[in-house]
């Protein structure tokens, strides 16, 4: 890593420092560091969604290999946009995609290509949020509003979207989709709820309690890496209550500026006539996705972390733990993390741009089944993803 542009300076200057960047390549805004003469071979891209169409086709065009943080963009024209200006620059090119680099896709990749489930008819796929991880980032957070960051169905599921995709193999067709924000807007407020959390005489009784979560991360360094950071730096109680007093993970659920969906079901046909349904849905715990793949010849279910294949020759189920007996790698997304980079990084030093498993292209297609899934929640009709 030899430079930095965030607009935040002490996150900017902690990551900085931990990585030996030198002061004079420690920026405010990319536009400084763009402005430069290219002097390193890739650039991640995380700034907030609503601002990546910029340096994407800005780093590209200057020649960087570009590493983006997903979604894509938060509109359909902005995504292709920035599809077209990669594939014009010639540079590798990777979305986010984490969940394609797990141990757990790669075991339910080979079952499927091993044709141990016959011919693929159907998927059954759960993205479990859970209530509070809804409410920390879809609530109160950055992805509350689809005018800021996109629909939800894109922001929380463009990654499940991929990896339908990349196991049924095939390009999606039609999508349909129904739900909505079913719980989170002032006709739920309980009565005598405070706009904040801090100051309500029903926040003991209520499941979306700003205090219970925050101060409940303190002391465990799982959750003050995350959520808690994202809240304040200051992990302290005090640090922590100055934010839920000043700061907008402090506010009442009920009473925010929230329009994205909490609930919503999908069902996307691809070539061949195979299909998927994906339920997303905030009133979950926050676990692993679930999964059900069902072929002419088996059917294979996993919870995220182990598989069952049931033959219907035998009849007998064969269990799998990709992860290992007695893990827990739920950090960096089981791995997942630290795949795309490895994928990325190995395939700049080589040139090889098919170590990133998942091309332009195919990135594109699974935020146009995302926004196709919205266009026909809203419409009520089906809809085609490329159309």
């Amino acid at each position: 890593m030899v430079a930095v542009a965030d607009p935040r300076t002490d996150r900017r200057d902690a990551l900085a420092d931990r990585l030996g960047v030198a002061a004079e390549k420690r920026f405010d805004d990319w536009r400084e560091l763009a402005a430069l003469d290219r002097f390193a071979d890739a650039v991640i891209i995380a700034t907030p969604d609503r601002e990546h169409v910029g340096p994407a086709r800005r780093f590209a065009e200057s020649g960087y290999h570009v590493l983006l943080e997903k979604p894509i963009a938060p509109s359909r024209a902005e995504c292709i946009e920035v599809i077209d200006s990669v594939e014009k620059a010639g540079v590798i090119f990777a979305v986010c995609h984490v969940m394609r680099y797990t141990v757990y896709t790669v075991k339910v990749k080979e079952i499927v290509a091993e044709g141990r489930l016959g011919e693929l008819v159907g998927v059954e796929h759960l993205e479990p949020i859970g209530w509070w991880h809804f409410a920390h980032s879809y609530v109160r957070g950055n992805w509350r509003r689809s005018d800021l960051a996109g629909p939800s169905i894109l922001t929380k599921c463009c990654h499940d979207m991929d990896w339908l995709r990349y196991i049924v193999g095939r390009p999606a067709v039609e999508v349909s989709s129904w739900g909505g924000l079913h719980h989170f807007t002032p006709a739920n407020r309980p009565e005598g709820a405070a706009d904040r959390c801090l100051d309500c005489g029903v926040e003991p009784d209520c499941p979306y309690s700003a205090p219970r979560l925050y101060l409940g991360c303190l002391g465990d360094p799982e959750r003050e890496r995350w959520p808690l950071s994202v809240v304040t730096t200051d992990l302290t109680e005090p640090g922590v209550r100055r934010a839920l007093r000043e700061g907008p993970y402090g506010r009442c659920v009920y009473a925010m500026d929230n329009d994205v969906a909490d609930h919503q079901v999908v069902t996307i046909e691809f070539e061949g006539g195979v299909t998927a349904s994906l339920t997303m849905s905030a009133f979950t715990p926050a676990d692993r996705r679930r999964t059900r793949i069902m072929g002419t010849r088996g059917s294979l279910d996993g919870d995220g972390q182990r598989l069952t294949l049931t033959d219907f020759v035998t009849g007998e189920a064969e269990s799998f733990d990709p992860l290992g007996t007695g893990t827990d790698a739920r950090g960096g997304h089981d791995g997942g993390d630290f795949g795309v980079m490895s994928a990325f990084v190995d395939a700049v030093s080589s040139g090889d741009r098919s170590l990133v498993r998942t091309g332009p292209r195919e990135s594109l297609e699974s935020h146009l089944m995302a926004f196709a899934a919205e266009r026909s929640r809203l419409t009520g009709v089906p809809v085609g993803v490329w159309d």
